[in-house]
């Protein structure tokens, strides 16, 4: 499989759009409710809330490492950032929901402090991003070596 990058730098935001036929309400929860996120990107542990900090399981990463996260805003069911790691390497995500008639769009965002790296930062969006669409779907999960570094050179070229 050769998936295409649909990734863009907005300055140095990096971002990425699904579209999901499908209320905003059931894609909300695709990327909040613990069980659905364990599916495509990993479980969380912890009081979820504005302002409070949960566990991430990065499930698909080597070891399943867990992180903690910050929820910075949750805007049920149109806006959720969170935030993880300590400066000058924080990650900053947002997801930003939109429906019209019955099809919801993601809007994923991460807000770099530098658009060095996003020749492999990109690519590994892109291919959570497809995990999520499949989980989704109910078919099987890409297999991250389809994206990187297939996907490197065109985020780098985006520089």
């Amino acid at each position: 499989m050769s998936p295409t990058p649909t990734g863009r730098l907005f300055g140095d935001d990096l971002v990425l759009t699904r579209t999901f036929r499908a209320p905003i309400d059931d894609v909300w929860a695709s990327i909040t409710v613990s069980e659905r996120t364990a599916r495509w990107f990993g479980p969380w542990e912890g009081v979820a809330a504005q302002g409070r900090t949960i566990k991430v399981q990065m499930a698909y990463e080597e070891g399943a490492p867990w992180m903690d996260m910050l929820i910075e805003a949750c805007e049920a069911p149109r806006r959720l950032a969170v935030s993880s790691g300590a400066e000058p390497d924080v990650w900053r995500l947002e997801m930003v929901l939109t429906e019209r008639a019955g099809v919801t769009e993601l809007r994923f965002t991460q807000h770099l402090s530098s658009t060095e790296g996003v020749g492999e930062v990109g690519p590994g969006w892109e291919y959570y991003l497809d995990g999520l669409v499949a989980s989704r779907d109910g078919v099987a999960l890409p297999e991250f070596g389809d994206y990187y570094p297939a996907q490197k050179e065109y985020f780098e070229a985006l520089r």
